[in-house]
């Protein structure tokens, strides 16, 4: 069943942070989503992959299907990245497709859909100069970047799991329904 916002493709990256994925559906679904959680490889360590596919009543995507094979999820609608680690970030800016979690994003760029991205990185791996000029790039590209001026704040080396539960959920999900107006 489709959502009266529509279809929303939360997209889940290798970080502790994603261990909240599940809240996150929560808050979508709540707000009208039919959610569908697609993860690149290294973020389905950190996903109850039963408990979210129970949630949203779609399977967990990680892989990209054969040719002639039918998907399993609905189009998407919208599409929020959260956490956007610096590897998906980069990636995605250099239109990189090399996993089913980036081609949808590159494709959904293409397609013009409503994207958020939530960045979350130590301070050390932020500094890298590809990572300012890949969300820059992907902000001109229409892309709403929850990152920066205080939004979401960077963390020390060696910290992040200490504040994954502080990733804001209810944010980025505030951020993509702001995006997409209810039907």
């Amino acid at each position: 069943m489709t959502g009266r916002r529509g279809v929303l493709y939360l997209v889940v990256c290798g970080s502790p942070a994603s261990r909240g994925a599940a809240g996150a559906v929560r808050h979508a679904q709540d707000d009208g989503w039919d959610v569908c959680v697609v993860s690149t490889p290294d973020g389905l360590k950190w996903l109850d992959v039963p408990e979210i596919a129970e949630l949203t009543g779609h399977p967990v995507r990680h892989r990209y299907k054969f040719p002639g094979d039918p998907d399993v999820l609905p189009p998407a609608d919208a599409v929020l990245v959260a956490p956007a680690t610096v590897n998906t970030v980069n990636k995605w800016a250099a239109g990189i497709a090399d996993t089913l979690a980036l081609g949808l994003i590159v494709e959904g760029l293409g397609k013009r859909l409503p994207i958020v991205a939530v960045p979350f990185t130590n301070e050390a791996m932020a500094r890298h100069p590809a990572f300012p000029r890949s969300v820059a790039a992907l902000r001109e590209w229409g892309v709403t970047v929850l990152y920066g001026d205080g939004e979401i704040p960077t963390f020390p080396p060696g910290t992040g799991g200490s504040i994954v539960d502080t990733f804001p959920w209810r944010l980025a999900v505030d951020a993509i329904s702001a995006r997409v107006s209810p039907s």
